[in-house]
């Protein structure tokens, strides 16, 4: 039997972007909360600008969870699930917002109605074949006040588009409105984007500074971004990347009301005879222990969410806490971030250090921002470059540009030397749907450590994405051509399997509707009503953005709900 512990008033399952941020008015509202998560503290020093050190992870200590139970794929029901060889994501306190490239983008109000929007517009018939999609219970407007607390919460630079409705073409002016500007303004500007700004300007279209979760002044103690690179994948070695382990989590800390446990790696939700959940057991340093709590928030990620309710089976829920329903791991879908575009210029770039949250961005072809009346597809792909470059990430993954001789040598070196800084790769996020046959469920072969079956993706891209993804990757490639590239390379051809993705999306969906949903509109569980969910697996549909911002946004509004309407939930 687990060691039971002291009560708490809520338990939350991981202590990362999502659970790292709904602990901040948790705790604010003096309500007593322990976060569980299965990783550990890092420091500055983990976060050193070291290539090599970066090229085997940023790890702490101890091994990682998530890489013992990485999901397997397959791309339909049928065929033989691979195991995976990585998983992308990370068990530390702050989770994966330690290491991601602090993209920090709201959702666009189409996004929230796609369903509704697209019917509206172009008819009935618009909606793909075979998708599930529906629109989010709740809007734009509804989740604007999180939105807007999370960006002063952790601090986030960027340049305000849609003020109130007063539309600033320095600013996204597709965004929808909000109501004050940004904490900070945008990080600084280089040379390579201010040329790129300045093409999307001749094209006609209407280019900006991207938002990121990084300081580009000092803010809340924290100083301000040095732009020593090394960003991607790594940690901040002066703490200007706003991840919830500096900003949220310790001032939680501070109220005396939130206590970090690590290395927990929690193995089921426990409920009661009422089906109301009564905490979680977990195991630590070899032992098994069961913390109580009045309330339960998930905040794992999309994969670890969706496992841990299949494997909380008992005789009121055969099929996983949350399952009755048969909803748990439907709706799956990962964002379609390959394919993408690279280009090479006549000159050096200066792109060396820098940060990938310091980038120009175009909207025109996200979303539904243009007319789809002539394409054949809905949605779009935002268009976005950056700054970062390392000298042994770019030496690997140099291009031939038309290079006749072997990839080492004397010519092979000369090549580099003179392009290694006259190449760009674009970040393109396109729209991708949930589709009825992409599902998340329990591998009957492959199992953890402990083990228990890891999650099995089956999922494919589908003939929405596959016409899109050329489209947006045209637009791409016109862009650089203007600002003086001479020679682009990528297609946009989509390969059909979804692998295990950083933007994974779905199982346990947001919705009104229990028959076509795991959570009701502000997070918590149709079936076990104590029980909250947070990430990016509530969520219906993806835009053409990083889910990171959404994801805390919606941790903030569920937290808040439960504070707030504490003696109706519990």
């Amino acid at each position: 039997m687990p060691r039971q512990l002291p009560d708490a008033d809520v338990v939350i399952v991981g202590a990362g972007a999502a659970g790292g941020v709904a602990a901040l008015p948790l705790a604010r509202a003096g309500l007593r909360v322990i976060g569980l998560e299965a990783g550990d503290w890092l420091s500055t020093r983990d976060m050193a600008p070291d290539e090599l050190k970066l090229g085997r992870g940023l790890w702490p200590p101890g091994p990682q969870k998530v890489n013992g139970e990485i999901p397997t794929t397959r791309a339909r029901a049928g065929q033989a699930a691979n195991p995976g060889f990585s998983h992308p994501m990370m068990n530390a306190v702050g989770g994966t917002s330690n290491h991601f490239m602090a993209q920090a983008w709201r959702l666009n109000p189409w996004d929230f109605r796609v369903a509704s929007a697209t019917r509206e517009r172009y008819g009935a018939d618009r909606i793909p074949a075979g998708s599930t999609v529906e629109d989010w219970p709740i809007t734009y407007q509804d989740l604007e006040p999180f939105y807007d607390a999370v960006e002063y919460a952790i601090g986030v630079s960027g340049k305000a588009g849609n003020l109130q409705g007063r539309i600033d073409p320095e600013g996204n002016v597709f965004e929808g409105p909000r109501r004050r500007e940004y904490p900070m303004p945008p990080l600084r500007v280089t040379s390579f984007m201010e040329r790129m700004r300045d093409a999307a300007r001749g094209l006609g279209w209407n280019p900006f500074l991207a938002p990121a979760a990084i300081t580009s002044e000092p803010y809340d103690g924290r100083p301000a971004c040095v732009y020593h690179g090394f960003c991607l994948g790594g940690g901040c070695h002066v703490d200007a990347k706003s991840a919830t382990s500096v900003t949220t989590i310790p001032r939680a800390i501070e109220t005396g009301q939130f206590e970090v446990v690590t290395r927990a790696h929690v193995t089921r939700i426990d409920s009661d005879a009422e089906s109301r959940a009564r905490g979680v057991t977990y195991v630590r340093d070899g032992e098994a222990l069961f913390q109580p709590a009045a309330a339960v928030l998930l905040a794992g990620y999309t994969y670890e969410n969706t496992r841990l309710l299949l494997l909380s089976t008992s005789p009121r829920f055969p099929m996983g806490r949350s399952n009755n329903g048969g909803q748990v791991g439907r709706h799956y879908f990962s964002h379609l971030q390959f394919g993408g575009a690279a280009a090479l210029f006549p000159f050096d770039l200066e792109t060396w250090y820098g940060t990938p949250g310091q980038g120009v961005a175009v909207d025109d072809w996200a979303d539904d921002n243009f007319d789809h009346g002539d394409v054949d597809f809905i949605g779009g792909g935002t268009l976005y470059v950056y700054t970062e470059r390392r000298p042994m990430a770019a030496a690997a993954g140099m291009g031939r540009w038309g290079f006749q001789g072997r990839e080492w040598g004397s010519g092979w070196k000369a090549h580099l030397i003179e392009n290694i800084d006259r190449t760009s790769s674009a970040y393109i996020q396109r729209t991708t749907l949930p589709y009825a046959g992409n599902v998340l469920d329990l591998d009957p072969t492959h199992r953890d450590p402990l083990g228990d079956p890891v999650i099995r993706i089956t999922g494919s891209y589908r003939e929405n994405e596959r016409r899109m993804s050329p489209f947006v990757v045209g637009k791409m490639r016109e862009w650089y051509q203007a600002a003086g590239a001479v020679q682009v390379e990528g297609s946009g051809m989509v390969a059909g399997a979804m692998g295990v993705s950083t933007h994974a999306y779905g199982g346990t969906r947001m919705g009104d509707d229990p028959a076509t949903s795991v959570v009701d509109r502000f997070g918590f569980s149709h079936e076990v009503p104590n029980l909250g969910i947070l990430g990016a697996s509530v969520m219906g549909t993806s835009g053409a953005r990083n889910p990171t911002l959404t994801v805390q946004a919606l941790a903030w509004r569920t937290a808040a709900h439960l504070a707030e309407n504490w003696n109706d939930i519990v």
